[in-house]
């Protein structure tokens, strides 16, 4: 059973959704980052960026047990263990990949740049919250139009590039989004949402998640203790 440790994040849901899509028996460790855990060595000896979610795979490629961080190189893992999600041609695969990227490099870090400083940063910056609200509407604007061509992202078949990209556009509102300007995305979300194995990912420690605004959870994410040795 592969050990999932994780929070109810947009890069936690990505492996919840895909362990759910695959359907592999996963055991759920709760790492309240709010409260500053994924700071504990035990957690730091799997994942030493600090950073949810990572797995343990008993079960690894040679029959070892296998530790993974970064949540694009965890859904490689399970499309690669479990055959699916990723196409086994290689054009197919290259297209998937390139869009996973997108999100990895582009919709993650961006989007996530708009929720601090619309949301979270203590001081409101006009300048910040105008360039990364506006850089938010340029990227829905990419899929928008790629999903005007093609039923999933990367193409006819639903894979990790969409499992990668819906959790963080579930914050659509908190980004300065509308959806009535991006119809085709719009559409895609909605019937990405409705998958039975989406919703039961989005709900993984969905309970356990709490506003990341008392001092304790800004000091652990945004403070001091992010840039400290160790």
């Amino acid at each position: 059973m592969i050990e999932l440790y994780s929070w109810a994040t947009p890069n936690g849901h990505k492996v919840h959704i895909m362990l759910e899509e695959c359907g592999l028996p996963y055991r759920v460790m709760p790492v309240d980052i709010g409260s500053g855990e994924q700071f504990r060595s035990e957690f730091l000896a799997i994942s030493p960026n600090n950073k949810i979610p990572a797995i343990v795979d008993p079960d690894g490629p040679d029959g070892a047990p296998m530790a993974l961080f970064e949540s694009g190189a965890i859904l490689l893992y399970l499309a690669g263990k479990t055959g699916r999600l990723l196409p086994p041609d290689t054009r197919g695969r290259y297209e998937v990949l390139q869009w996973l990227m997108f999100q990895m490099g582009s919709v993650g870090p961006m989007l996530g740049q708009a929720h601090h400083f619309r949301i979270y940063a203590p001081q409101k910056i006009p300048y910040a919250i105008e360039r990364y609200t506006n850089e938010a509407k340029r990227l829905y604007g990419v899929m928008n139009r790629q999903l005007a061509k093609r039923k999933y992202i990367a193409g006819p078949e639903y894979t990790i590039a969409d499992i990668a990209i819906f959790p963080w556009l579930r914050s659509w509102k908190n980004q300065g989004i509308d959806w009535d300007d991006y119809p085709h995305l719009k559409g895609w979300f909605d019937e990405i949402g409705a998958r039975p194995a989406v919703k039961r990912g989005v709900e993984v420690l969905a309970d356990r998640r709490k506003p990341l605004v008392d001092d304790q959870a800004r000091e652990a994410l945004f403070g001091a203790t992010q840039y400290r040795q160790r």
